[in-house]
């Protein structure tokens, strides 16, 4: 009941690749797509089931899956913008995405925006569905992007009563397809939850390779420009500064900043997040085995523990190599990584309800007392008592949620949200200036 991708227009340039090649093959992945709409999925009547016995009427879109089933755990994401990005997430790997907000696919998508190489989601849904995009940068309509990455879709679906059935019941095992209902509903029961899965396996790079800043974007008008940084202590962070000057006008700040590197674990990484860190150091991205004792061979200045898909409890293997690494090197974790690190300190994690997904999430800097509107897209939490020596930063005024830590007797931090957001506000990039305050300050205690 896997979603197939037909090999004829699979998009299989990575990421790493300059940004005219991955366009070339895009368009034409795409394109070849778009060119067959229509003849033997869209638009035919379709059911979502969960696997309570929820039945959602609707149409089918995207990609056919050989078996006209498709299966996963569905969650809601509350976005309004930013589909693509939220679709090309692979820390939806194993999942289902439904988009509350009711109108998806009205300014199509464009090589510039995935956030990896493919989406690793496992179906989409959605209330209406846009099959005429009107946008600058548009280079093809949802559905044929859909198609041409063995992603299935299905849209027509009262997305606001299945909103409140995930609220109520939590993320659940759902299939959908053309099937019948019967078949649908075992194929639902059958269904797996992410809970226990190790699915960064499924998303992590297999070989090591070098990240510079607009990857991906070369030639792309509205490319953001380079940003400027400054250095600040932590102890200063952990008061609550930020910066107030650019790094530019530093030249002695800015020569340090030229010869940091900095090293990836890729748990599902996204472009947006490289492209952050790129403006700050030199980037090596490495697979999620990776030990600590070879990423210390590459003498990094810092290490960062990237987003990624499932269950935290499943993936002990890769916390023994984050706990070999706490101490010896400044660390910073998101989402995923935030998790990993704080069961390397020896924390426990549970699953939220319905999760958090959405670029609207409302937190607190606790150092500021200032809210920061966040980008989301997790299903499991920290339990901060279960945690030793460290600091509570952030914490989510929705439900309370651990959102931030300071390891207290080592150069390390993290966040259980996205500051790189890609998509969402950019509130917490500032997050990126103190990993480069941490790095600088451990490189050079000197430094002021």
């Amino acid at each position: 009941m896997s979603k197939t991708n037909p090999g004829d227009i699979s998009v299989s340039e990575v990421l790493g690749n300059s940004m005219s090649r991955y366009q070339e093959g895009w368009e034409t992945a795409v394109g070849a797509a778009a060119s067959r709409s229509g003849k033997d999925w869209l638009g035919k009547p379709a059911l979502l089931v969960l696997a309570d016995g929820s039945v959602f009427e609707g149409e089918a879109f995207g990609a056919s899956p050989s078996d006209h089933i498709a299966v996963g755990e569905l969650v809601f994401n509350t976005s309004m913008t930013g589909y693509q990005e939220v679709i090309t997430d692979p820390s939806y790997a194993g999942q289902v995405i439904a988009f509350t907000y009711p109108h998806i696919g009205n300014y199509g998508v464009n090589p510039w925006d995935d956030e990896a190489r493919k989406p690793y989601c496992e179906g989409v849904v959605v209330r209406e569905l846009s099959r005429t995009p009107s946008n600058w940068r548009a280079r093809a309509d949802l559905h044929s992007f859909l198609e041409a990455n063995g992603v299935p879709g299905i849209y027509g679906v009262d997305t606001r009563r299945l909103t409140k059935v995930i609220r109520s019941v939590g993320a659940i095992p759902c299939a959908f397809g053309t099937a019948s209902e019967n078949e649908l509903i075992t194929a639902a029961t059958e269904a797996l939850p992410t809970d226990g899965r190790d699915l960064v396996s499924s998303v992590t790079t297999s070989s090591v390779y070098e990240w510079r800043k607009g990857q991906g974007h070369e030639g792309q008008q509205g490319t953001p420009p380079p940003m400027s940084w400054t250095v600040l202590p932590r102890s200063k962070w952990l008061q609550g500064q930020r910066v107030t000057a650019p790094l530019a006008k530093e030249k002695e700040q800015e020569d340090r900043q030229a010869s940091l590197h900095v090293v990836v674990y890729d748990f599902g990484v996204k472009k947006t997040m490289l492209d952050r860190l790129a403006c700050i150091a030199d980037v090596t991205v490495v697979p999620a085995f990776t030990s600590a004792e070879d990423v210390l061979s590459m003498q990094p200045n810092g290490v960062v523990l990237s987003n990624g898909p499932g269950d935290p409890s499943a993936l002990d293997h890769l916390v023994e190599q984050i706990a070999d690494l706490i101490g010896k090197v400044p660390m910073m974790g998101i989402c995923l990584g935030h998790q990993l690190l704080a069961k390397a300190l020896g924390g426990r994690t549970y699953k939220l309800p319905f999760g958090h997904h959405g670029s609207n999430h409302p937190v607190k800097y606790l150092a500021t007392g200032e809210v920061e509107i966040t980008s989301q897209n997790h299903n499991y939490a920290v339990d901060p008592a279960s945690v030793p020596n460290i600091e509570i930063t952030h914490l989510n005024l929705n439900d309370g949620v651990l959102e931030g830590m300071s390891c207290s007797n080592a150069p390390a931090f993290s966040v259980q949200y996205h500051p790189e957001a890609g998509p969402g506000p950019h509130d917490s990039r500032y997050l990126f200036d103190r990993f480069l305050s941490l790095m600088n300050e451990e490189a050079d205690p000197a430094t002021p």
